[in-house]
This record gives structure tokens, sequence and C-alpha cells, in this order.
């Protein structure tokens, strides 16, 4: 790794970006528009976030909070705990244990570094962890690899619901660091009694692990106060996807992003109801105009991702959603399957509920969440399988009426990878024309955003999209 990538802890560099970022929209608009020339390299994931107004400002102050509690954290006598983003952080708040999310920090570090995340993903190959291992994680793991960044007391995570290289990348880092382990064990089936008893069990046995390495015994009223937030955040969440149904959708592209970036890194906390908060009133305000998220207010098409996101380079995939005036409807991250969301209705054993009433009742409510969270739910058996991936692509297109599907994931995706051509086969053959983009999300030396931005207006071109 180049001295100069070595100069600053990673996660205090990127918290000090946002940090400056965040005050941004304090001045006047000229002094706003006078501060982007002085950072031509993430000027424009910052405009494209500012000009949301209240929910984009609420977006960099949480960003600021996380990324501050992390590099203070032992300085405030915090543990961490390095984790992932299918990890249901509310259970760690519970315990005063900031979250290390992996993922959102190497999506982080793609966006606002100036060199990105490649010497970091290249370095953790160098210290012998395979190079065909998903980049999500890579992107920031081979800085704390490196010592560049608060020191993880422990990890816990999920497997084998997520994927193995996933599970790999902290089973490494487990071994490289010397940091005791905890791996949630996910059943294959996702509802049916059997099932639900072996996870919450498992969860319980978490809550023990955490209970010795943290000295300290769950707080009741803490996790009350917790389990209460994600209550509330379910609600607005809910909410969101009902209007996304609208047409023209009045939900911004970027609330895709807003939404499980912000559940990432702090759900069960009160700075994520408050972004929430903002988002809906944003989204209904759009409602009662009768006008789309995008920047123009017009909808010409609607898209739906089918996995992920793509995150390099500035944020450019929702500036090309607004640019060809396409409404994002959501990435297979913006389902939580909380009991009242649209697609959960008439697959309420699919969903999970929220109980404050005792601490059985909290604890087995955060273990029903961690259990449907994001690929833990679709991406743990066949992909046609009731209730995996199959299922819910085609459950959720029926409600909010994409005009097309795309797939974007990553080179060492090998879960999505092996099933993708079949998923765009059933996909098709529902009538839904599904765009399969060979890329790589966090890694832009796979494919530029130059190539996949020509795929892109390829295929809405020939199959008369957005036209």
């Amino acid at each position: 790794m180049k001295k100069e990538s070595m100069e600053y802890q990673y996660d205090w560099n990127i918290w000090t970006i946002i940090h400056n970022a965040s005050l941004a929209a304090d001045g006047t608009r000229k002094e706003y528009e006078a501060l982007l020339e002085y950072v031509p390299h993430f000027r424009d994931v910052l405009d494209i976030i500012i000009r949301e107004g209240e929910p984009g400002i609420r977006l960099l102050k949480l960003l600021e909070e996380y990324l501050h509690s992390l590099t203070t954290a032992h300085a405030e006598g915090k543990k961490v705990a390095m984790t992932t983003f299918c990890m249901a952080t509310p259970v760690l708040y519970a315990f005063d244990v900031v979250p290390l999310s992996l993922e959102p920090l190497s999506v982080l570090g793609t966006l606002v570094l100036k060199r990105g995340t490649a010497e970091f993903l290249d370095y953790c190959c160098e210290l012998g962890f395979t190079e065909t291992s998903c980049s999500a994680q890579r992107g920031a793991l081979g800085a704390y690899l490196a010592g560049m960044g608060a020191s993880p007391d422990f990890i816990v995570c999920d497997t084998p619901g997520v994927c193995d290289t996933n599970a790999n990348s902290f089973a490494f880092a487990s071994a490289w660091l010397d940091l005791p382990f905890y791996q949630l064990n996910h059943p294959q089936a996702v509802a049916g009694e059997r099932s639900q008893r072996y996870h919450r069990q498992d969860f319980h046995n978490m809550i023990a692990f955490l209970e010795e390495h943290t000295g300290r015994k769950i707080d009741l009223e803490r996790l009350r106060s917790v389990i209460r937030e994600v209550k509330r955040q379910d609600e607005i969440s809910c909410e969101l996807s009902d209007l996304i149904q609208l047409r023209p959708s009045p939900v911004p592209s970027i609330y895709d992003l807003f939404l499980y970036g912000g559940k990432f890194m702090m759900g069960g906390t009160p700075q994520y109801t408050a972004l929430l908060e903002a988002m809906l009133e944003k989204a209904k305000d759009n409602a009662r105009k009768n006008i789309s998220g995008t920047r123009s207010g017009k909808e010409k098409a609607r898209a739906l991702c089918c996995y992920v996101d793509h995150y390099t380079t500035d944020a450019r995939l929702w500036e090309f959603f607004d640019e060809f005036e396409i409404s994002h409807l959501g990435s297979l991250l913006f389902t939580f399957w909380q009991n009242g969301m649209p697609y959960a209705r008439g697959r309420e054993q699919e969903g999970y509920g929220v109980s404050d009433m005792d601490l059985d009742a909290m604890i087995d409510s955060l273990a029903d969440q961690n259990s449907r969270m994001p690929m833990i739910k679709q991406i743990r058996g066949p992909y046609d399988a009731p209730h995996m991936w199959l299922d819910d692509t085609i459950g959720i297109s029926q409600i909010v009426k994409p005009d097309f599907i795309i797939y974007i994931g990553t080179m060492g995706c090998r879960n999505t990878w092996s099933n993708i051509k079949l998923l765009q086969r059933d996909t098709e053959r529902h009538g839904i024309p599904t765009l399969v983009l060979y890329c790589d999300a966090f890694d832009d030396r796979v494919a530029s955003w130059e190539a996949v931005r020509e795929r892109f207006s390829e295929f809405i071109h020939v199959r008369r999209i957005a036209s």
C-alpha cells in the first residue's frame, strides 16, 4: 500500500470530510456554491444530497454522528463491534456498542475519498485473502487490517444467510486481528415455528456473547427505548413504500440510499427516526403536488434493482436516474419485511412485528428483524424456492410495477452470479425487461461508470424505455 494512503486513519479521514460537508448548508446559497469549487472529487455526491433539502442535511448529520461515535468510541469507554450491513444494529446500540459496519464504510470510501478504496481492496489480497471475495467488505476491511481505523473489540455477523464471501471476510478478520467472533447461523427456511425458534435461540446466545465481551448485562430500559425507535422507523418505512406505488412515484430516487444506509448504520436511534420523518414529509408534499421525486418532477419510467445499487464514482447512478426522469423504486437492500410493508401483505408469515412487552419479547423482535434483513432472507437457498429471491422480486414488481429491472452486484458475489441468468429468464417471462450489468458495485476498475452508463443507455433505447 502506498505510504500516502496510510497517512490518515480511514474512518477519521471520511469523518472529517463528512463533518465539513454537513456544515455546507448552514450558510447562504452563494457560500455553498463557492464551497463546491474546493471539493472537486466529491462535489457531485454532496450536491445530490444537499439538493434534497432537509432530508439530505439530516443524512449528512447522521453520517457525521455515526463516524464521530466510531472514531471516539474507545476514548468514551465504548466497545466497537465489527459487523456487516445485514446485522440489525439496534441490538448493538442496546448495549451502547458502536457498530463498525464494513459495507457502509466501503460505500463512504468510494463516494468521498479521492483515491477511492482500490488500495484497501488490494491490501486484503496482499495479506492472503482471496481476490475473488466480495468487494463490499474488502473496500473498508483492508484499512482496518492495516490498523488504519478504530480497533474493533469483537466481531458479530451473519452466516450462511448472507453469502460465503461475506462470512469469510469476517472469519478472516477475526483470525488476522485475533478477535472474539460470533456468527448467527440462519436456517434455510424463513418462515415456520421451527426456524423461528432456532434463530431466536441463536440470537439469545449472541446476547450472552455481547454480555460477556462488554462486561454488562443488557439494559432493559435502554433496550425498550431502542425497540420503540425501531417500531416508529418501521411505521415510516411502510408509509414510504406505500407512496412508491403511486404513479408518478413521489419518492426521490436517492431516498433508496438514505433509507437503507441510515438503517445499516444507526437503526434504532433517534437520529435515523428524524431522517425518515423528513423523508416522509418531502415525499408526501410531492404526492400532494402530483409530481415525481425526480429533479424535473416528471416520470418517464420506473426502475427496480433486484440486488444492490452502484456506489462508485460520485453517486452517478442516482444522477443518471434523474437525468432520464426515471423513478428508482428501490433495491433488494430496500426490503426489510416489516409486517406493514405492501409486499408483506398476504405473506405475513414472512414478515416480522415488534413488541416491547418484556425482555424476551424485545429480544425475539430483534431476532425476527435480523432474520429478515436484506440478503439474509432472499439469498439463503435456491433462488426460486418459496420466500426467496425470485418470489420477492416478482412479488414486489407486481406491487410497484417497474418498467424494467436492473441487476448490479460484485464480481465476488457467487450466490447471485450462479442464478442471475435464470432469474432474468423468469422476470422476462413475467413481461419485465431485465438488464444484467457486468460490473462491480464497489470497484469501478472492473467496469468504468462510463461503460455502465453506455449499457444503461443502450438498453433503454433498444427496449424502448423512457422514450
